[in-house]
């Protein structure tokens, strides 16, 4: 009898136990797939019933839950207290916050930030393919501009060539953003970017040279701003080069921050009775303002006797001010890490000019920064990030080549597993570049100019190409380090650090821009509550407070859910060996989603100011995002099995991104009272149940072999890139030597047989080809072939030299009162 019972108890604890798990997997059920309120309030109601709970418990209990699902109870008793509470803790906006917030729209990150993206809508976003006429003009004007580009000249020079400044002007290069009526070329987003990307593979000056004018600047403000004689007058001269446009933003006090302008313009009426503007300016870091003819200026117009009636603090304003204007100096240059492109200070005094130069005319005053945040939004997008997957590109074939061609213990040093690796790198980050370049242009193109996005892209494209250069230059070896026309890596490593700081510095861009900014504009509710709150409407407050509060709870539930099932419970759009990362990533995103809102909700408004957790944060969206072009690129590609070791290398590295930053918040984030439970618990049992995968050795040697291939998939991977016919051009010397030796590999392996079976020497291959040859071992064919790839692999691998006088004529020299010029 004693062990009935005992077996009676055991089974009605364990009928307990699984009651309860049974009530707690019903729970995250309902909470995963995003139920109602009333859903869960059934749920709660028949748990209850099914446990058995008393009525005088079950009342207060359903008469709590009727009161939040009946509306105008919760927004009377509950919801308008907790707006009182809110209206103390949550951060004041301001009004240059706000335009920045405001500008562009939300695109693929609104997904990524709700916790259950929905990739099968994401996977149909455009992906876009150039125009006949837009093709025709990279394979025309752009080959005819690269071919007159010599770099190494220009790097001695400190100028592009003459006839490359005439192609510029005359196939209208600083037009490509100009509309045809207006006499520009009307371009795509990604006709732009297709053309900077392979400028950016011949000459990093041309590329900014070419750039700068399409993208922040008086054309890109005119077309959208511009009054319509503005228009008449200036986009036609611009488009043909007439004009040479540069726009003046950054000073010496606002550089990232540029908010924070100082240069002022203050209102007055002339004694024609016109309008017009005394303007005072001191800027630095302008791109092409000493050759300028025109500066789009940004300035704090103050209007003391309020003649526009705007009152006198008008606020930032943009105006096209002529460069022969007097009191504008515009005769001095920067010199950016000897990168010969024209970047300078400029300065105004008592510069004066009609109130008819505001862009947009008087009634825009006072509208520049809504201005610029919109342009700068598309423009982040397109330049620096067309330049990174270029140089990806370009760095990508040259160093894949050079490793090929280039042999230490008697083979080619792209077969040793320690030169595998950063070639692996190079190919699988450009492969990266390209699929976030096309899938980022494609929504500028579609007039969404997403800013989060964009700066995901502007800064994750630097950072990535500057990771390249430096790969590029260690298989280089001495070959990068000479400096002469034989060598493509030196002045993109030179020049990295400049990509980095340009466009909103890198550091501000992950730390505060990407999350900072993405966290209110993608966050669905977040905003919505702010502007609620600062409306006083409470209605508003309600629906987007408990929406919220809905939120939260699935994204739990989901996080927990996914975490235990290693993401298998989420669903992927296709099936196949990369249905695994969409799962992953919708695990990444249900557990960022949550994260979020806990750092929100305990930190609020020091939220700001904890840089380096809003940088994990940052890389854990952006990671999501450029996973997300990856596999947006291999599906609009067709699915080609050889590319799988480039998306496998591409994911993987992007999940162990997004792991190694959940760490650093796990380990980081301060939760009162609940600190211990995400460093020790969490962190923990995140560190064991990981998200990311570390790319194998299998994987990195397979793309080392692929891009070490001659053939169809190596031209693919740097389709877009210039390569010169001129034989005595590097990169052509070592595409040809790439191929002889690729041509030659198959008899080289005869002679290498020959050697093992001792029908020839043991000696060096080029030593043996006669004797070879006089063996009948190999044909007069393959002789000439194996000679000829010797000659040309040999030739390739040369570095630059020069005489003491040569030398020293390449000296530059500086002075302090005046510009960086070469001695001649």
């Amino acid at each position: 009898m004693e062990m009935l019972s005992s077996i009676h108890g055991i089974l009605l604890g364990s009928y307990g136990v699984f009651s309860v798990l049974g009530a707690l997997v019903l729970l995250l059920a309902v909470g995963f797939v995003g139920a109602s309120l009333k859903v869960w309030s059934a749920a709660l109601v028949a748990l209850m019933i099914g446990f058995g709970f008393p009525w005088w418990l079950m009342l207060p209990a359903v008469a709590v839950l009727a009161l939040f699902n009946v509306t105008s109870l919760r927004k009377s008793m509950v919801s308008t207290k907790l707006m009182k509470i809110m209206k103390g803790v949550l951060p004041k906006i301001s009004d240059t916050e706000r335009t920045a917030l405001e500008a562009g729209v939300v695109w693929v990150e609104g997904d990524l930030f709700s916790g259950k993206p929905d990739f099968k809508k994401i996977m149909k976003e455009p992906y876009p393919e150039l125009t006949a006429e837009e093709q025709a003009f990279v394979d025309g004007p752009v080959n005819d501009l690269c071919a007159a580009i010599d770099e190494w000249e220009v790097w001695k020079t400190r100028e592009l060539q003459e006839e490359a400044w005439n192609i510029l002007r005359r196939e209208k290069f600083f037009g490509m953003i100009i509309p045809k009526e207006y006499g520009g070329l009307g371009f795509s987003a990604l006709a732009h970017s297709a053309v900077i990307q392979k400028i950016s593979t011949r000459s990093s000056a041309a590329s900014i040279t070419t750039m700068v004018p399409n993208s922040l600047g008086p054309a890109e403000l005119l077309v959208h701003y511009g009054t319509q004689e503005q228009k008449d007058y200036y986009l036609p001269r611009l488009a043909k080069g007439e004009e040479m446009p540069c726009f003046a933003l950054t000073e010496p006090t606002a550089g990232s921050d540029a908010g924070s302008l100082v240069s002022d313009g203050v209102l007055f009426k002339g004694q024609d009775d016109k309008l017009y503007m005394r303007l005072n300016w001191n800027k630095r870091w302008i791109t092409l303002a000493a050759i300028s003819t025109v500066l789009g200026m940004a300035f704090r117009l103050r209007d003391p006797d309020n003649l526009l009636g705007k009152g006198e603090d008008v606020g930032i304003t943009c105006a096209l001010i002529p460069s022969d204007t007097k009191g504008v100096d515009i005769g001095r240059r920067h010199d950016p890490l000897g990168v010969p492109f024209y970047n300078c200070p400029t300065h105004g005094k008592n510069v004066v000019v009609p109130a008819d130069c505001i862009i947009g005319g008087v009634e825009k005053a006072g509208e520049g920064w809504e201005m610029l945040m919109s342009s700068l939004a598309a423009g982040r997008g397109i330049s620096l990030p067309s330049v990174s997957a270029g140089l990806g590109k370009m760095a990508s074939r040259a160093v894949s080549a050079h490793a090929t061609v280039r042999r230490q213990f008697g083979m080619s040093i792209g077969k040793f597993e320690g030169i595998e690796e950063p070639l692996a790198r190079i190919a699988g980050y450009s492969y990266i570049l390209e699929a976030m370049r096309r899938f980022t242009v494609g929504s500028i193109d579609q007039g969404i100019k997403p800013p989060v996005i964009t700066a995901m892209a502007k800064y994750h494209s630097t950072e990535l190409s500057r990771k390249i250069v430096i790969d590029g230059m260690d298989v280089m070896g001495g070959a990068g380090i000479s400096m002469g026309p034989r060598n493509l890596m030196a002045i993109p490593y030179i020049g990295a650090p400049i990509s980095i700081t340009v466009e909103g510095a890198n550091i501000l861009t992950r730390t505060l821009m990407i999350f900072g900014q993405g966290a209110l504009r993608a966050h669905p509710y977040a905003y919505k509550e702010v502007a609620a709150v600062e409306k006083n409407d409470l209605s508003g407050f309600d629906k987007a407070f408990w929406s919220h509060i809905g939120h939260v709870v699935r994204n739990t539930c989901r996080s927990i859910a996914l975490s235990f099932t290693r993401g298998r419970l989420a669903s992927s759009p296709v099936a196949g060996p990369t249905a695994v990362y969409y799962r992953r990533l919708a695990w990444a995103s249900a557990s960022f989603a949550i994260m979020s809102d806990i750092a929100m909700g305990s930190l609020g408004g020091s939220l700001k100011v904890k840089e380096k957790l809003t940088g994990r944060f940052a890389d854990i969206l952006s990671w999501m995002y450029i996973g997300s072009a990856v596999l947006r690129r291999y599906e609009a590609e067709g699915r080609k099995k050889e590319d799988l070791p480039f998306v496998h290398f591409a994911l993987q590295h992007a999940l162990s991104e997004i792991q190694n930053a959940f760490d650093g918040i796990f380990q980081n984030l301060k939760v009162p009272g609940l600190t211990w439970l995400f460093k020790y618990v969490i962190g923990n049992w995140a560190r064991i149940n990981t998200i990311g995968m570390s790319t194998s050795d299998y994987i990195t040697h397979k793309i080392a072999k692929q891009i070490q291939t001659d053939g169809e998939q190596r031209d693919r991977m740097t389709e877009g890139m210039f390569i010169a016919s001129d034989p005595e051009d590097q990169m052509k010397r070592l595409d040809t030597a790439f191929s002889l030796v690729k041509k030659a590999e198959p008899v080289e392996k005869k002679i290498k047989q020959a050697i093992r079976s001792k029908q020839l020497p043991k000696k060096a291959l080029h030593l043996v080809l006669d004797e070879a040859k006089e063996k009948s071992l190999i044909t007069a064919e393959e002789y000439d072939l194996v000679k000829e790839a010797y000659t040309s692999a040999l030739d390739a691998i040369q570095v630059d030299d020069f005489s003491e006088e040569e030398y020293h004529a390449s000296e530059v020299k500086t002075e302090s009162s005046g510009p960086v010029r070469l001695a001649s």
